[in-house]
């Protein structure tokens, strides 16, 4: 080989190197489909608290503070935490004494593996549920608040998994969404929405009191409350998962032994290690 096919070589390879970096560590995968997003989480997920090293005073005061300050006249609050992790914010939450129910959602089955064990010892306080959050399986308004931090520009589809997550808030409710801005963000194009697009997007749904502001490294975070009126004792849903919908038909979900079932087209969903496992392999 000739020395510039060498040098031909060795820039193709330093490319490629970039593009893969680029693919799996900055984007996550988001641009290679859910499938690859998930897979790259279910990776790290044993890793994943090592490697933020989340400080729980800091969590206290940037993740459970803002959000427990606006549900403050609600008695007993329901939480959607929108691509929940390892459990990051229902485990501020809950060392704050949260008074209400969580569920927590995630496309990655390892990282659900790694909140159920975290967050054990609350109980039934906390569900997880193991589905995708561009179309999520619940009711229309079955929510006090809606939440997802730092996740949004890697859903598959950010700006559909946004109509979501304001389309299962209760009226009155609150939104607790962060957005990515900075260097990194440009580096996601079509994913991360452009700070000056921000408050738009937002404003274009059924939500009032609108406050977006910058949030810890490289995010905004935005607080918005959907229009109407939230009760004071907010949802006080007894189990979240009877607000469930079958992901297959829409249908509304019994329990079972282990399992919960559609009462329409009966299709089961396992209930497995604390994780209700609405995606089911294959389809």
């Amino acid at each position: 080989m000739t020395g510039w096919g060498l040098a031909a070589a060795l820039l193709g390879v330093a490319g490629l190197a970039a593009l893969v970096y680029w693919q799996l560590v900055i984007a996550e995968g988001a641009y290679l489909g859910p499938r690859v997003v998930a897979r790259t989480y279910d990776w790290v997920a044993r890793r994943y608290d090592a490697i933020k090293q989340f400080d729980p005073r800091d969590e206290r005061w940037f993740v459970a503070g803002p959000l427990l300050r606006q549900l403050a006249g609600v008695g007993r609050p329901l939480v959607l935490d929108v691509a929940t992790g390892t459990g990051r914010l229902p485990m501020a939450l809950l060392r704050d004494r949260f008074p209400g129910r969580i569920v927590g959602l995630d496309l990655s089955l390892g990282m659900l593996h790694q909140a159920h064990r975290k967050l054990q010892p609350y109980g039934d306080q906390v569900r997880l549920i193991w589905h995708d959050a561009s179309h999520l399986p619940f009711d229309d308004g079955g929510f006090d608040a809606v939440t997802c931090l730092e996740s949004l520009e890697f859903l598959p589809r950010p700006l559909e998994a946004l109509a979501e997550m304001v389309r299962v808030l209760a009226p009155g409710g609150v939104l607790f969404l962060t957005n990515r801005v900075g260097r990194e963000a440009r580096l996601l194009p079509g994913k991360a929405i452009p700070r000056s697009q921000f408050e738009g997007v937002l404003a274009s749904h059924p939500l009032r009191d609108l406050d977006v502001r910058v949030w810890q490294h490289s995010y905004d975070l935005a607080t918005a409350s959907k229009e109407g009126h939230l009760g004071p004792e907010g949802k006080g849903v007894d189990d979240p998962l009877s607000l469930l919908r079958c992901s297959h038909c829409g249908g509304p979900m019994v329990r079972r032994v282990a399992a919960l079932a559609c009462a329409e087209c009966e299709r089961r969903y396992r209930i497995c290690d604390g994780i209700v496992r609405l995606v089911v392999p294959g389809d």
